[in-house]
């Protein structure tokens, strides 16, 4: 991405409870902070920021500042390779600790700021609209499930669809615990294509985020597991939705026709909070702001600027 406007780039300290270690937050601002920004929550846990830059666009065409930043565990911040499997560390509580840090550091209480998460970054952004921050105006969530348990129970659905012989590859591969093998990982990607990222090639900012979760898979094997559709962490019976009556700011949901999000684990959401609209985009699957970007951020810009 060409930097042709104003950013600048930071760290914060960020005291994470039970880290045992210095930790920072590393973050980048696009624009500058003269009006309420856009906070992007990225998705893994652990993809990093560099997916969701299509925001930056908003800033280019809108003027509306962008904040984005990688959480613990992955990309410029403090890695805590040491506590995989610590799930009494990986918790919601930290990733929300670690955005009210940041948000206190770059003092939008007062200025006020709106986020968009996107999968599980939506997650964190509804937690955390639950907890009714000062300064929060506006909530976007992006392919964000509001119940793991409808989000599973989605995926049984999408993978009963795959060819018999993929299907039949991941039921064995799952029985084995085998999530290393080239098997496995062709497999995978025939799910991928059809409710990831329909995009072929992958856009470049995309595969880092894969590439980051390959380096440093800590918090993603912990909290969600092996892949997109094997979710054995510590989320697996997570449904945030449940306090979502919590949330009263307006909230945007949009998640793709082909969504491994389906509408099954979105609706919650729907139901749950009172100021919301939901938009599906056609053609679509969970890389939305990548497949349909032109529509997805003019939606965003709309609701951002009522």
């Amino acid at each position: 991405m060409e930097n042709t406007h104003p950013t600048r780039e930071g760290e914060v300290e960020f005291p994470a409870p039970g880290a045992g270690k210095p930790c920072l937050t590393w973050y980048k601002v696009v624009g500058k902070l003269e009006a309420p920004p856009l906070i992007a929550l990225h998705g893994g846990p652990g993809a990093g920021h560099e997916y969701m830059e299509t925001l930056v666009d908003l800033y280019e065409q809108h003027g509306i500042p962008i904040v984005l930043y990688d959480q613990v565990g992955c990309g410029r911040s403090t890695h805590f390779r040491e506590k995989h499997g610590d799930e009494g560390f990986w918790t919601m509580d930290l990733f929300v600790a670690e955005l009210d840090n940041l948000i206190d550091h770059l003092q939008l209480r007062d200025l006020g700021f709106s986020l968009l998460g996107q999968s599980w970054g939506g997650i964190l952004g509804g937690a955390y609209a639950c907890r009714r921050p000062k300064g929060l105006r506006k909530l976007i969530i992006a392919g964000g499930p509001a119940s793991m348990p409808l989000y599973m129970e989605g995926c049984k659905h999408l993978l009963a669809q795959l060819p018999p012989d993929v299907r039949r590859t991941i039921e064995e591969c799952e029985r084995k615990g085998d999530y290393e093998s080239e098997e496995f990982t062709k497999a995978s990607a025939v799910f991928y294509a059809r409710h990831f990222c329909r995009l072929d090639p992958y856009p470049e900012a995309v595969q880092i985020g894969f590439q980051h979760l390959k380096e440093d898979p800590t918090a993603y094997l912990t909290m969600q597991g092996p892949s997109e559709f094997t979710i054995v962490g510590s989320f697996k019976d997570w449904e945030p939705y449940k306090e979502a009556h919590n949330i009263e700011v307006p909230t945007l949901l949009l998640n793709g026709e082909h969504d491994e999000a389906m509408d099954l684990c979105i609706e919650p959401w729907f139901r749950t909070i009172t100021k919301v609209k939901w938009v599906t985009l056609s053609g679509a699957s969970h890389m939305t702001h990548w497949e349909q970007r032109e529509r997805f951020n003019e939606l965003c810009r709309d609701f951002l600027q009522l």
